[in-house]
């Protein structure tokens, strides 16, 4: 269990604060149009 603690658990929370940022900053590359949000009608 300590090895869980020390070792996986940190990877994991590191890995899923990478993959946030990655989806964040991918908007910067999308097109402008894509950005707004999706008309209603």
């Amino acid at each position: 269990m300590s090895f869980f603690r020390s070792t996986v658990l940190p990877v994991l929370i590191v890995a899923m604060f990478g993959l946030a940022f990655i989806a964040v900053s991918a908007r910067i590359w999308l097109p402008g149009d894509m950005l707004a949000p999706a008309p209603m009608n």
